[in-house]
């Protein structure tokens, strides 16, 4: 039980590690062997964020197919909304 609590993806942390990963190659103070380490993880984490954001979707859509289509609308701004002024 505790394996699955501990493979728990968490977005946003796994976001700020590669955030912190691009900026400290982006320093160059890393050896060659620290650089290819941060690499090799900066790829593992994109991967894992971009198979989070595609499951994301999927689940939005299902969402979306089982509650039917939403319907465009178009969008008018009014000119005095436009403006801030208030009548």
């Amino acid at each position: 039980m505790s394996k699955k609590k501990d493979s728990v993806f968490n977005f946003e942390e796994s976001l700020a590690s590669l955030e912190s990963l691009v900026s400290a190659m982006e320093e160059g103070e890393l050896s060659l062997e620290e650089s290819l380490q941060a690499f090799e993880k900066g790829i593992r984490l994109t991967r894992e964020c971009q198979s989070a954001l595609q499951k994301a979707e999927q689940k939005v859509q299902i969402l979306i197919d089982e509650n039917g289509s939403p319907e465009p609308v178009d969008f008018e701004v009014d000119d005095d909304s436009a403006s801030g002024s208030r009548d």
